[in-house]
């Protein structure tokens, strides 16, 4: 193998380690290597130690066991080529001793050797090493050799060794590229290498030996045990039980990108270094809500938030629980910018249990303004003044006033409604007496209507004979029970009418009795009687 021959296969075996990716460990104890090989001699002959040039090439393979971080065992089979001079179209100078001479040599080699490793870490890249190798060669000599004479071959078998050290460099897990110097040796103390036996007295002088340069690359077979399937081997693996598919680092871990401590698999934001909490996203006003989903990332520190990241609001009032000064508002109250009840009238009670929103009054009136002292009096008065024709529901023109005043006070208080009874004394037909009563208080409600008022704040009963204030059996009596009462009453409360007397026959109730009204009804002819005082009604 020439200079040049053997450089290409160095720069072969050079490239095969490198595209290897990973370095014999000991989950990978057994290993395979291809090595080339360059000697130089040293014996009877001369000395070539520490010359470059024309060596001679060869090369062989090896298995490597691991045995454990001081020690591996290695089985060397090599072919290797001997020279003196390494010149091959050279002999021994002329003035040198056996000049004209020259040698050269093949053999076949077995060691088993011991490399005594520096116990670093297998994961370390650079592991050197010491190597002690005993060794059987089988050897083809030409011994007598001449640039001109003929060859003078011998064969033979002899004992030896190497003795040397190298440097591993392991590139991960698969494979290593191998450098290594050793001194061999020959058992033998005759002439049967190179021809030449010097009578030497001592062991180094008697040896003949060479240095062989190696370089080689090996691969490691078999695969580690990887009970998560995430590429790192169970002996590495800090992370055993890794999730199938899971992305990791080199100690078999799950990635995490941003170094959270949330691995990429659950971090929902990778990126960007987060909370354990919130599965590793960043909660800048550590309200507890993760800033992808916060909808209020600023809110001020100790605020109470809803699940979107937002101040609380209790009530739904829009106006967060922290400026709300009324955090319990009833659902759908309007409330103003510190989260009340709006007071429109500004009386002290808020519109929604205010009966009068616009229009101040006291809290024991439901926020509605209370009828003044004087003209509860005319209206309670009223019945005095209030005249009808004789058995009729005509209204007599000196009741008119009084109404009219009426009149004036439900257009002061328009939140008031006003019930009108009419009742009669006992004298007559019930029936009559029912119709009559309403339909008295019916006339007031309509001359009340005539004047603007809206009919929905005026509602008209009659309750006949049936609701007496004194004494039916005196004049006096009976002419008190004659009456028609004006009572005034928050709109949408209950009718003051019937919180006093109770309810009382419609109108429509009345026609079901198939009976007619008595406006529309003419006393029938009688027969001529002593007179008598007519009945007031």
């Amino acid at each position: 193998m020439n200079h040049s021959a053997c450089k290409a296969t160095l720069l072969g075996l050079g490239l095969l380690a490198t595209a290897s990716a990973h370095a014999q460990t000991a989950d990978r104890k057994t290993a395979v290597g291809l090595h080339a090989n360059a000697t130089q001699y040293r014996g009877d002959l001369g000395n070539a130690f520490w010359k470059w040039d024309d060596m001679p090439y060869s090369g062989g393979l090896d298995i490597t066991q691991y045995v454990g971080r001081w020690l591996d065992l290695r089985l060397d089979l090599d072919y290797t080529r001997l020279r003196f001079p390494q010149n091959p179209g050279t002999s021994v100078g002329v003035g040198q001793p056996y000049a004209g001479r020259r040698f050269r040599a093949q053999a076949y080699q077995a060691g088993l050797g011991f490399k005594l490793k520096l116990p670093v870490k297998d994961s370390f890249f650079l592991h050197p090493y010491l190597l002690v190798e005993p060794q059987f060669s089988w050897v083809l000599a030409d011994r007598y050799a001449t640039p001109t004479g003929p060859n003078n071959f011998t064969r033979f078998g002899t004992f030896g060794g190497h003795v040397g050290g190298g440097l591993d460099f392991h590139l991960g897990e698969s494979a290593v590229f191998f450098a290594q110097a050793t001194q061999a040796y020959f058992q033998t103390s005759d002439d049967r290498l190179d021809g030449v036996n010097n009578n030497a007295t001592t062991f180094w002088d008697k040896k003949d030996r060479y240095i062989q340069l190696t370089a080689g690359v090996r691969a490691n077979l078999g695969k580690p045990k990887d009970a998560d399937g995430d590429g790192v081997s169970d002996k590495k693996d800090k992370c055993p039980d890794t999730p199938a598919g899971v992305k990791v680092d080199l100690v078999g871990c799950p990635v995490d990108t941003d170094g959270d401590g949330v691995a990429d698999y659950l971090d929902k934001c990778p990126d960007v270094k987060g909370l354990t909490s919130l599965q590793g996203c960043p909660d800048a006003d550590s309200d507890g809500v993760a800033d992808n989903d916060d909808k209020c990332p600023n809110t001020p520190a100790g605020v109470k938030v809803d699940a979107s990241g937002c101040p609380l609001d209790s009530d739904g009032d829009k106006v967060p629980d922290n400026l709300d000064k009324c955090p319990n508002t009833p659902a759908g109250v309007q409330v103003d910018a510190n989260g009340c009840p709006l007071d429109r009238d500004g009386d002290g009670v808020p519109d929604n249990e205010d009966r009068c929103p616009d229009r101040a009054g006291p809290a024991s009136n439901k926020g509605c303004p209370e009828i003044k002292a004087e003209q509860k009096k005319i209206l309670n008065e009223a019945t005095k003044y209030i005249n009808f024709d004789f058995n009729k529901a005509t209204l007599k023109p000196s009741s008119f006033p009084r109404l009219q005043q009426m009149v004036s006070i439900l257009n002061e208080y328009p939140d008031y409604s006003l019930s009108i009874a009419g009742h009669t004394d006992s004298k007559g037909d019930d029936n009559y007496n029912l119709r009559l009563s309403y339909e008295r208080a019916a006339s007031a409600r309509a001359y009340m209507l005539s004047k603007g008022i809206p009919a929905e704040r005026i509602e008209a009963r009659g309750y006949g004979e049936t609701k007496p204030i004194a004494d039916n059996k005196t004049a006096a009596g009976q002419a008190m029970n004659r009456r028609v009462d004006f009572d005034p009453y928050l709109t949408g409360e209950a009718n003051s009418a019937e919180t006093k007397y109770g309810p009382a026959p419609t109108v429509s109730e009345l026609m079901k009795q198939g009976k007619a009204s008595p406006a529309a009804k003419k006393p029938a002819p009688k027969k001529k009687a002593p007179a008598r005082k007519p009945v007031r009604r």
